[in-house]
C-alpha cells in the first residue's frame, strides 16, 4: 500500500515536504520548537494525533501499543 499524504488523506504522499513546514513560519522547516503550541495567546493548548503509524509485526511495537491502550483505558476510568 502506498503512503498517504498527511495533509490530504485522497492523495499519495510525494514527498514534497510541505507537511514538514513550520505552521508560524512557512519559510522555515519544523524543528519541534513548539512556539506554535506554547503561545502565551493561546486559549487552549494541544495537538490531535489522528494515527500512529508503526510496522507491522514488531514485538517491541505491539508492547508500546498496549502500554498506550492501558494508559489510555486507566485515565478514561
Amino acid at each position: 500500500m502506498a503512503k498517504m499524504c498527511v495533509l490530504d488523506e485522497y492523495k499519495e504522499c510525494t514527498g514534497c515536504g510541505e507537511c514538514e513546514m513550520c505552521d508560524l513560519d512557512p519559510n522555515k522547516k519544523c524543528d519541534n520548537c513548539m512556539k506554535c503550541v506554547n503561545s502565551e495567546n493561546a486559549e487552549f493548548r494541544g495537538i490531535q494525533i489522528d494515527n500512529i503509524e508503526v510496522p507491522e509485526n514488531n514485538e517491541e511495537n505491539e508492547a508500546f501499543l498496549n502500554e498506550l491502550q492501558k494508559q489510555a483505558t486507566d485515565e478514561e476510568e
